[in-house]
């Protein structure tokens, strides 16, 4: 076989302008669905009226996105993928749930790949999810998504399998879940008048959240053999 077939195929010019123009596209119409979504509310947005605003044919919307909460929600999958990759990357000594911690912080503190919570509007959009059937479950699935990636990361942190070893997928339940709450309280609260306080009281926020997580792990170590623990019994 020549060193040519071998070697990996370098994409041409074309499929590069293509990749550019279909990512612009996606991008616009994530961006007219999360405008429009928390402008008018998502059960009086269409999706010909998302694709109106991102000035594509209907059709179009289709290629990209099932439906018009997948699109206003994109912002959490592309977050998601940035948490993954910073994960990907922590040092192999770190114990899992602080790799973990520490790649959220490393997402939420980031001004060169800006985290989506950034961006005013997210705060609004958020506050919606609970309230909204199909935003939680369009939310619920991408979280799923990026999650699934996560366990994979970390099994193979562990050398675990994951389809047997519980651990991967407790850990990043755990973690994930953390940073969800997290982001549930921050969007319910009254917005403060700045939008950098916003970016800190989220910051903050999350920290605390997981000096709570840790916290409890910590009390739950100290009391595991104590005769009053769970699962024990009181000597008389």
């Amino acid at each position: 076989m020549t060193a040519e077939r071998d070697s990996p195929t370098i994409p041409t010019p074309r499929e590069d302008g293509r990749r550019r123009k279909a990512r612009r596209t996606r991008e616009a119409l994530a961006a007219a669905a999360l405008d429009l979504v928390v402008r008018d509310g998502p059960g009086e947005v269409t999706v010909t009226a998302v694709a109106d605003r991102a000035d594509v044919a209907r059709r179009t919307f289709s290629r990209y996105f099932v439906g018009k909460e997948d699109a206003a929600l994109d912002f959490v999958r592309d977050d998601g993928a940035r948490i993954n990759a910073l994960l990907r990357g922590r040092p192999a000594s770190e114990p899992p749930l602080a790799a973990y911690r520490r790649a959220v912080g490393q997402w939420l503190t980031d001004t060169d790949t800006p985290a989506s919570h950034r961006r005013p509007e997210i705060r609004a959009l958020l506050a919606r999810v609970d309230s909204d059937p199909d935003l939680f479950a369009a939310y619920q699935r991408i979280r799923a998504d990026a999650q699934e990636e996560s366990v994979a990361i970390v099994a193979e942190r562990l050398g675990a399998d994951a389809a047997a070893d519980p651990r991967p997928a407790v850990v990043v339940d755990t973690a994930a879940g953390v940073l969800t709450a997290a982001l549930r309280l921050w969007a319910r609260r009254p917005a403060p008048a700045g939008h950098g306080e916003a970016v800190d009281e989220l910051t903050a926020l999350v920290e605390r959240s997981y000096d709570a997580l840790f916290e409890q792990v910590a009390l739950a170590s100290s009391t595991r053999g104590s005769p009053h623990a769970p699962g024990k019994r009181a000597t008389p």
